[in-house]
């Protein structure tokens, strides 16, 4: 008898402990943001105000860039529609304020990863959509080449509240010359400072001063100096606490860069969901499994690529097409191609 009770306290032990991990799992897809983003019928997401190739408006009123994509896959894979996105356009001061309030559920605004950024402010970084650096940009005129011709009191336009105006005094510290910042919180009064003549050099992620050069009176007047003073990963950012829209996001992004590892993109999806490679099965959603994972349906993936793009398709269609990097992607490339985007498997 007691040899019987004896097994059946070890299997009632069993099934308590397989009913909390069944639980705990069960818990652990749950998701508030998720439910209200299915209960509003539209992704928050947090934009700049303004950045050629990364978020900006277009001349018939529609947000564009490699930024905009992002959040137009997350509500692909979630709402099945990649147009059901709120812009909201934020300074580089409010973009943090905005998301810990729940003003945004998504940030993707051209937005440096840093540990403090990480683990100070209730945040989480869920990825690198475009690997940069600071540079500077000044006039032909002006004789600088390089900036080892930079001169103390020389007066530098930026935006303040960024990585950019740390990584500047930095630089100018180690170089050991004085000089005025002349700071702003938007980008476009920035550049537009500079480009009345009152800096003699303008500063931020070099992406960033190629976009805004294209915008200014004269182009050709202005250069974009050899140097990069700075690593900067820019990727999107969402608030702590909801693991589960945290990986909707971050999985978002990684199946458009794991498409076009694989080949698949938005003209082909279908013809692609015969192929026998499990990798591209996944993809396309011809391989049943992956969303539920997420919380989410079996085609979340194929709306992505569909609807969106791979992530070559929406670096071309945002960047080099638009002339603003016309040339090779540099780091922003396939690590199977030279560069160093490289994501988790989707497996």
């Amino acid at each position: 008898m007691f040899k019987y009770l004896k097994q059946l306290t070890s299997l009632v032990a069993m099934v308590a402990v397989l009913f909390t991990f069944t639980t705990e799992t069960m818990a652990a897809k749950k998701s508030q943001t998720l439910k209200n983003t299915l209960k509003k019928g539209f992704v928050k997401c947090g934009v700049s105000q303004g950045l050629a190739g990364f978020s900006n408006v277009d001349a018939a009123g529609n947000w564009e860039g490699v930024d905009v994509d992002v959040c137009r896959a997350v509500a692909a894979a979630v709402l099945g529609d990649a147009s059901k996105v709120k812009y909201t356009p934020l300074s580089a001061k409010e973009r943090f304020t905005a998301l810990n309030a729940g003003q945004i559920d998504v940030l993707a605004r051209n937005t440096t990863w840093t540990l403090t950024r990480d683990a100070d402010l209730n945040l989480t970084f869920v990825g690198v959509n475009f690997y940069d650096g600071q540079g500077f940009m000044v006039r032909k005129d002006s004789g600088m080449t390089s900036t080892n011709d930079f001169k103390s009191g020389m007066a530098v336009c930026t935006n303040i509240g960024t990585t950019t105006e740390l990584n500047l005094a930095d630089f100018m510290a180690a170089k050991g010359l004085q000089y005025k910042l002349v700071g702003f919180e938007k980008a476009d009064e920035a550049r537009d400072t500079y480009g009345a003549g009152r800096c003699d050099a303008y500063t931020t992620d070099k992406s960033g001063l190629a976009a805004q050069r294209t915008v200014l009176t004269n182009p050709d007047d202005h250069i974009v100096l050899p140097e990069t003073i700075s690593k900067e990963p820019l990727g999107p950012v969402v608030r702590q606490g909801d693991a589960v829209w945290e990986d909707i996001v971050r999985w978002s992004l990684n199946v458009m860069i794991e498409a076009e590892e694989y080949g698949v993109t938005s003209a082909n999806a279908d013809m692609m969901k015969s192929s026998e490679n499990p990798s591209i099965r996944k993809i396309t959603g011809a391989e049943p499994g992956m969303g539920e994972k997420l919380g989410l349906d079996n085609d979340w993936s194929y709306r992505i690529i569909t609807q969106v793009g791979n992530y070559g398709e929406s670096y071309k269609r945002n960047i080099q097409d638009t002339g603003i990097l016309p040339g090779t992607r540099g780091p922003n490339a396939l690590w199977t191609q030279g560069g160093i985007l490289y994501v988790p498997p989707l497996r």
